[in-house]
């Protein structure tokens, strides 16, 4: 829709296409992106509490297994190493960030539906279903990879409750991976509907509001990662 088209109505700040069925804000802005925006910002507003609530409780448990440092029971002598595994997660970093890069060929392949490609790579690089599909993947990935770091800690006795370091740990991590999750359906869903007819140009919009979510999701880990993990 051109910018011309958007204007105001009675007060209301919002005017529908007649053509679309879509509605444009006063900032010439579709109203379900000021919704993802709107959404975002309340989820930054989660995150941050769950980020400092970690930070306050840094360095104040009384018992291991500790992030970053050695620690030795009192009472039965054993040794616990610095529990965080840095590579594993320095590598699911990376698969995240790669996610974020075929969200944003996915998005760009739905915009540029009508462009004709002749050669192998230019087919790949417009197919959207592909990038769909490749992006919720590499979601999978961090998943597991989250699940296994997950593991990994209880195995080593760090469980949920065993002292303020995994208590805040794991709320904050469990709470991004519940977010990766729901992204990875939301992209499923989106790969299901190009796959069954194809997601016209019109529709870029929907990938873009996913796009924005994974963004920002992605942009959280990397957040925590350099907070939890890289920051003794």
């Amino acid at each position: 829709m051109s910018a011309t088209a958007v204007e105001t109505t009675g007060g209301h700040g919002a005017t529908p296409d007649a053509g679309h069925g879509h509605h444009y804000t006063t900032t010439g802005l579709d109203n379900r992106k000021i919704a993802i925006w709107a959404f975002i910002g309340s989820e930054c507003m989660l995150f941050v509490s769950l980020i400092s609530t970690y930070l306050i409780y840094k360095g104040k448990s009384r018992v291991g297994p500790y992030p970053h440092e050695v620690w030795t029971d009192p009472a039965t002598g054993k040794v616990f190493n610095a529990i965080l595994n840095i590579p594993v997660t320095s590598f699911s970093t990376f698969v995240l960030l790669m996610s974020s890069l075929a969200m944003v060929l996915a998005h760009n392949a739905v915009v540029n539906r009508h462009v004709k490609r002749t050669t192998f790579f230019s087919r790949l690089e417009g197919n959207s279903f592909f990038w769909l599909v490749a992006t919720a993947l590499l979601g999978i990935v961090f998943l597991m990879c989250q699940a296994y770091e997950f593991t990994s800690f209880v195995h080593e006795g760090l469980g949920l409750t065993t002292n303020l370091f995994s208590s805040s740990f794991f709320v904050l991590t469990g709470f991004h991976g519940a977010h990766v999750t729901a992204g990875v359906l939301w992209l499923f869903t989106l790969a299901s509907i190009d796959k069954k007819r194809g997601l016209r140009t019109d529709e870029a919009l929907n990938v873009d509001l996913c796009a924005l979510y994974w963004h920002f999701v992605d942009v959280v880990w990397i957040a925590i990662f350099v907070l939890l993990y890289l920051i003794k």
